[in-house]
């Protein structure tokens, strides 16, 4: 008996339809799978150096974050297509690694990565349970994330001006690749490049991200440049060019005869046979014109350029204590007393030594102790300005037995005997800038800032064990009566034009003064 064609149609249809519903939850299905998946991404681990600084490395290790959801990692990403299509020094590296998302994940799979995210709350108040303080663990980033929930910034060239100076932001690039806001610290600091024999110490005690301001007014810019080269191909190890971001700044007034593109000079190898070029015994550019150094425009540029939420703005002779960067960043997760009580704005002042130019910079409070026991070593511009460094409970720190792990010591204020305190400290983008109108020759350049930290009643949180030494060498007074002329103006004109401005911008605060 033959079948109705209309029988064979309908068996037909419904063949048709049943595999087109097969296939469209397969998709369904897929596309779940897809979503769950790649909500996973990658922290960063700063590998530390040790305290003796036998094993130091500029090796970055990444860790899979599991807890780091979608919506946190989509401006990573976004920060590494800008930097893979629009910057122009395309062997940067990027420390965040591009998330696979794929479709591999089952449905058990997509359920335990859901149950385990713990919520922002639990992240914050969980109690923090750090194996090694030199170190920083998927945990800690994932908390440092909650807590500070800041920004992240792009890592491109640009030029601006900023006042009467031209500055090429990013000029020569660290090969770090994208930092994310909450994972390091960023040593902001400035120079020419005479003091560039700094770097290399600095850089090696630091580990993490260096933002140098360079002032390379006329013909200091050829002798920058190459400074810069030798720095990053002749120093023997890759952490000037892993960590180190050069910025350059000049006057209009003195502007170079011609600005080297950074993408042809950095293809060209330096002649390590060659002497280093910041030891060139021709007087600069800057010197020959007797051209005032603008401190402060250059510490607000290496500021501004900063990727990370916290920043230590400090001068390039100042070396800072090794591990200080995971031992701060673990004590900021822990968030104990008294970061979790204080209400009040804040800053972590660095206690400053200097020692003898004849013995090598101390590696651990332990070992600044012994120098301070044997006068090898003392507290930082005693015999130039003790009261301008004078720090709350310094005599107290220097006999508290090192520790581990890194805790508030003391919370001071910038008043009493402290009026002229000029800290250096870890901070924010947060924090009050530098009057660009002061210059270095006109001293007390940072007094101003701290009189603004006062008048809004900062919280001086000091920290037990981390220190920073000066270059070797002794400083003492030396008459200058050519600076010390300067240095008049300069106090003068903070007295009648920038107090006055600062009283009517922050007000007034009994105990404060510049």
């Amino acid at each position: 008996m033959q079948v109705p064609k209309f029988v064979i149609m309908l068996g037909n249809r419904r063949n048709l339809i049943f595999r087109v519903s097969i296939v469209f939850n397969i998709a369904v299905f897929l596309y779940a799978a897809m979503h769950y998946s790649g909500n996973s991404a990658s922290g960063v681990e700063w590998v530390p150096i040790t305290s003796d600084g036998s094993e130091r490395s500029a090796e970055i290790r990444y860790l899979k974050e599991e807890f780091r959801n979608e919506s946190e990692t989509r401006p990573a990403e976004s920060s590494v297509r800008n930097l893979e299509e629009s910057t122009s020094q395309k062997s940067i590296p990027s420390t965040m690694p591009s998330v696979n998302k794929t479709a591999s994940s089952t449905v058990s799979d997509i359920d335990k990565k859901v149950s385990a995210v713990p919520s922002e709350a639990n992240l914050i108040n969980e109690t923090l349970d750090i194996v090694d303080e030199n170190a920083l663990s998927e945990t800690t980033l994932a908390r440092l994330r909650s807590l500070l929930a800041c920004n992240d910034k792009d890592f491109l060239p640009t030029t601006t001006q900023r006042g009467e100076f031209w500055v090429l932001k990013n000029f020569v690039r660290a090969e770090h690749g994208t930092v994310l806001c909450h994972e390091s610290i960023t040593y902001t600091t400035h120079a020419g490049f005479e003091y560039f024999d700094n770097v290399i110490p600095l850089v090696e005690r630091w580990m993490a991200p260096v933002s140098l301001a360079v002032h390379a007014p006329g013909d200091d810019l050829a002798s920058t440049v190459n400074s810069i080269r030798y720095l990053r191909d002749c120093a023997g190890n890759d952490f000037v060019r892993q960590y180190v971001t050069f910025h350059v700044f000049f006057s209009y007034k003195h502007i170079p005869a011609k600005i080297p593109n950074p993408d042809e000079f950095l293809q060209t190898p330096f002649n390590c046979t060659n002497k280093a070029p910041y030891f060139n015994a021709t007087p600069s550019y800057k010197k020959q014109k007797n051209l005032l150094y603008p401190v402060n425009v250059a510490r607000n540029i290496a500021r501004d350029a900063a990727l990370t939420h916290f920043i230590l703005p400090s001068d390039i002779e100042l070396y800072p204590s090794p591990d200080l960067v995971p031992k701060f960043l673990n004590m900021i997760a822990r968030n104990a007393k008294p970061l979790n009580t204080s209400t009040k704005p804040r800053v972590f002042p660095i206690s400053i030594f200097e020692v003898d130019a004849q013995v090598l910079a101390p590696w651990t409070k332990t070992e600044l102790q012994r120098m301070l026991a044997n006068k090898t070593a003392i507290p930082f511009h005693k015999y130039v300005c003790p009261n301008c460094h004078n720090i709350p409970q310094g005599n107290q720190w220097m006999t508290t037995v090192e520790t581990n792990q890194m805790d508030v010591f003391h919370v001071g204020k910038r008043q009493g005997k402290y009026l002229h305190w000029e800290p250096i400290f870890i901070g924010t983008h947060q924090d009050p800038y530098y009057d660009e109108r002061l210059s270095w020759e006109g001293k007390k350049d940072k007094m101003t800032q701290g009189f603004v930290l006062c008048v809004k009643d900062y919280d001086f949180m000091i920290l037990n064990n981390a220190f920073l030494i000066h270059k070797p060498g002794i400083k003492r007074y030396v008459k200058d009566s050519k600076r010390d002329l300067i240095a008049a103006k300069q106090s003068s004109y903070v007295k009648k034009i920038i107090h006055p401005e600062l009283k009517k911008l922050y007000g007034t605060k009994h105990g404060c003064a510049l």
